[in-house]
């Protein structure tokens, strides 16, 4: 018999920060932030420079 998994998902945008050398530092912060909630990576998209990262999560319910 198999079990039904039930999930919550959120995605965050992470704006990129054309003057600033602070953009991973910041992705990394959102990272570990997330994490801590119990929420997991499942997907990044990023379409070019100029545009926001977007970050799918999941955790369950």
């Amino acid at each position: 018999m198999s079990t039904i998994h039930s999930f919550e998902h959120k995605v965050i945008e992470v704006k990129p920060k054309l003057f600033r050398g602070s953009f991973l530092a910041d992705l990394g912060d959102v990272l570990r932030r997330e994490g801590q909630g119990g929420w997991e990576l499942v997907n990044a998209v990023h379409s070019s420079p100029a545009t926001p990262l977007l970050l799918f999560f999941k955790r369950p319910r």
